[in-house]
């Protein structure tokens, strides 16, 4: 009998094979499952352990996480136009870098013509900076221009979508992506004194509501933590690489870090932190330089905490880059070497584009960890989220305290899923942005 898809033998076996896979299910049910959809339905009702009656109340929990306890002086669409409005300015001024170095003779017409349209539209954009300048009182006014000039920039796009005018651009992206940031800099910080950007809103908003500080404090961790953490694994890896002495335990030595029990790293870090007799103050009075209230300074909260989950994770992501960089095949190498290449070279365009694939998987879990921070706040601030104002609660910290503390199990439940969105929404950007740049050898 022929096996097909209605015929006994395949409802037998695919029988056959639910049954051994029932105890994993059921385990997984019991344990994953069932609690996600259980918290899911439960961040729509208000209950807490005092009461054990729950009562429907739609959006009134993920309602309560953004209410604030006073009003903030700063209009959110407001700044989130002029953020645009300031990136597009700095995109526009890292083009016109591109095509004063560049030349006017490296460019195909169509790409002379688009580079003349980016002008023109850095030419609008200072004009419409010099009229919010003069006129600091009329906001209307520059919302309106701001509007304008973001649609008229999407216009340019849009219209030379098509022709490969920035493949030049593609090819510099880490170059375009430094040049950016400084530009954004510029313009956000030092040009516009007036504080009216996303950064300033949130900055404003997190003193009168505790989630917006949660999210504020988690974002500013990980843009501490997981840049630093990738570059220095991804230098300790190309270190470990090479043929050197005793490399076994070097690699042991910076793995030890990771498998130890996160309660003894942040008691020993406490113990190194402290303002009165730390190793590193110790270290910091070599240089004249004064000593840091590490753990009692609310601005010193946040790198705290990024110092001790660096040093404890740095070893696994060192590990990941070193079995990256094994599985390159050293005949590119050896092509390399026949055509003169040096180390940088061979490390630009052999090593980077080779080794994507890890980076971007190393990128993935690193940030999802990094929002997931937790364990160092409690032990090195002894159960509080920070020395002073809640400088070190993050949005794991704060689901604690709803479920925990407070026993509010609907906003704890409505916090959690808020979480899993930013985490959701920021995995997806990645692995969009992981199509185009990172490079899979067939």
């Amino acid at each position: 009998m022929a096996y097909t898809k209605y015929s006994k033998k395949y409802w037998r076996e695919t029988l056959q094979a639910y049954l051994f896979l029932l105890p994993s299910i059921a385990v997984l049910g019991v344990f994953v499952f069932w609690p996600i959809g259980f918290s899911l339905v439960l961040s729509f009702f208000k209950w807490d352990y005092t009461s054990a009656e729950k009562y429907f109340i739609g959006l009134g929990n993920y309602k309560e996480l953004f209410r604030m306890s006073y009003p903030v002086s700063l209009n959110f669409f407001y700044a989130f136009v002029n953020t645009v409005v300031y990136a597009l300015g700095s995109l526009l001024f890292v083009r016109l870098v591109f095509y004063v170095t560049a030349g006017m003779t490296k460019y195909s017409r169509p790409e002379r013509k688009f580079s003349l349209l980016y002008t023109i539209s850095l030419v609008f954009f200072i004009l419409f900076y010099v009229v919010k300048m003069a006129n600091p009182g009329f906001s209307i006014s520059w919302l309106v221009l701001s509007l304008v000039f973001i649609g008229y920039f999407l216009y340019v796009i849009r219209r030379y979508k098509r022709d490969n005018h920035i493949a030049m651009m593609r090819s510099r992206s880490w170059t375009t992506l430094i040049l950016f940031i400084v530009f954004y800099l510029v313009v956000a910080f030092w040009l516009s004194k007036s504080g009216d950007e996303l950064i300033s809103y949130f900055k404003l908003a997190k003193e009168s509501s505790d989630f917006l500080k949660a999210i504020y404090n988690t974002v500013y961790y990980v843009i501490l933590s997981v840049p630093t953490q990738i570059t220095l694994a991804l230098i300790i890896a190309l270190l470990l690489n090479r043929n050197i002495r005793f490399k076994n335990l070097f690699r042991t030595a910076y793995f030890i870090p990771f498998v130890t029990s996160v309660v003894a790293v942040s008691l020993v870090w406490q113990w190194m932190f402290n303002d009165q007799f730390g190793l590193l103050n110790y270290f910091l009075s070599w240089f004249d330089i004064n000593k840091i209230a590490w753990l009692k300074e609310e601005k010193w909260t946040i790198p705290t905490i990024a110092i001790v989950s660096v040093w404890q994770h740095l070893g696994y992501t060192t590990v990941i880059f070193l079995a990256g960089l094994q599985n390159i095949d050293r005949s590119y190498y050896e092509a390399a070497d026949v055509d003169g290449a040096n180390s940088w070279q061979k490390f630009k365009y052999i090593t980077w584009p080779l080794l994507s694939p890890t980076t971007f998987f190393i990128m993935i879990i690193t940030m999802i960890g990094s929002f997931k921070i937790f364990s160092q706040i409690f032990i090195l601030y002894q159960g509080l989220p920070g020395p002073v104002n809640k400088s070190g609660l993050t949005l794991v910290y704060y689901v604690f305290q709803k479920f925990y503390d407070e026993q509010r199990m609907g906003v704890a439940s409505a916090a959690a899923y808020m979480l899993f969105l930013i985490i959701l929404l920021l995995t997806f950007i990645q692995f969009r942005l992981g199509k185009k740049r990172v490079h899979y050898e067939s």
